[in-house]
């Protein structure tokens, strides 16, 4: 099992030399995956939590490319419905060429109403439009194979996370999806999707808050806990069928992005203890 980092690309505290550092201390540490979340327009709904600087995701992403050499590299979540499905393909089939086939594209329906009305798309379509621009995704991909002669670069077909963790984000990942990416979803409801449904994959992402004392509340979600729960977590997820999980250190309020450190301590500690259990 892989393990990978979503890396905050928004907040006080983070400028390109922060994501500099970010990078080089994921890809130092060993990690397999680094991924970034997606805002276009920061809404007062969505700047409580992810406030500007706002860097773009594929922009972002296309310059790790060119300072990493072994990280894959994704999006957890592109909010799909903000582009118009052609063009995803376009970056995201670009991204994935020019990094070595590194990219991989995890997509989700959205949450923000603020955000939708900025860009004037019907928030209560955002279920139908996802399942609708995913299939041209598909489409668009298959044509390009068929009318392509012979694959030039030798990569591998781009991944495509489906998150969402109600029963109709379940379902699109079924549909359309190379794995479901359900996002800080507790363990016991992880296990009962799994054995209720045949999935395409399982790539969960999972909080990473480390603590001094066990946590022993019921409803403790993944990741959240001493370092032996961690890696007692990331074991049960490898037993569950997981091919990644990805830790994210963010935890909502955006002057955690003035103390990177803090984060790059935890996983470096997870790092360390999960190479030497695996």
């Amino acid at each position: 099992m892989r393990c990978g980092v979503n890396v905050p690309n928004f907040g006080p505290g983070t400028d390109p030399g922060v994501l500099r550092e970010w990078a080089r201390t994921v890809e130092g540490l060993g990690f397999d995956l680094l991924m970034v979340s997606d805002h276009v327009a920061v809404t007062p709904d969505v700047a409580e939590r992810y406030p500007e600087p706002f860097y773009e995701p594929f922009t972002t992403l296309s310059w790790f490319a060119g300072m990493t050499t072994r990280l894959r590299l994704g999006t957890t979540v592109l909010v799909l419905p903000y582009r118009h499905p052609r063009l995803v393909a376009r970056m995201a089939t670009n991204l994935h060429q020019l990094s070595g086939g590194r990219f991989v594209l995890g997509v989700g329906v959205g949450w923000s109403r603020q955000e939708f009305d900025a860009l004037d798309v019907p928030f209560t379509a955002r279920g139908r439009l996802t399942d609708e621009y995913l299939g041209t995704l598909r489409d668009t991909w298959r044509a390009s194979r068929e009318t392509a002669a012979g694959d030039a670069t030798g990569l591998g077909p781009l991944p495509v996370w489906v998150g969402g963790n109600s029963e109709a984000g379940i379902r699109r990942a079924v549909r359309f999806g190379d794995a479901w990416h359900p996002l800080r979803m507790p363990m016991d409801r992880m296990s009962a999707v799994l054995a209720e449904h045949t999935l395409p994959g399982f790539a969960p992402r999972i909080a990473l808050r480390l603590t001094a004392a066990p946590v022993t509340d019921p409803e403790r979600p993944a990741g959240v806990g001493t370092i032996e729960q961690i890696v007692d977590d990331l074991d049960r997820l490898r037993l569950l069928g997981a091919d990644t999980v990805v830790l994210d250190p963010y935890h909502g309020d955006p002057e955690e992005t003035r103390r990177p450190h803090e984060a790059w301590r935890a996983l470096a500690t997870v790092a360390t203890h999960w190479r030497t259990r695996s």
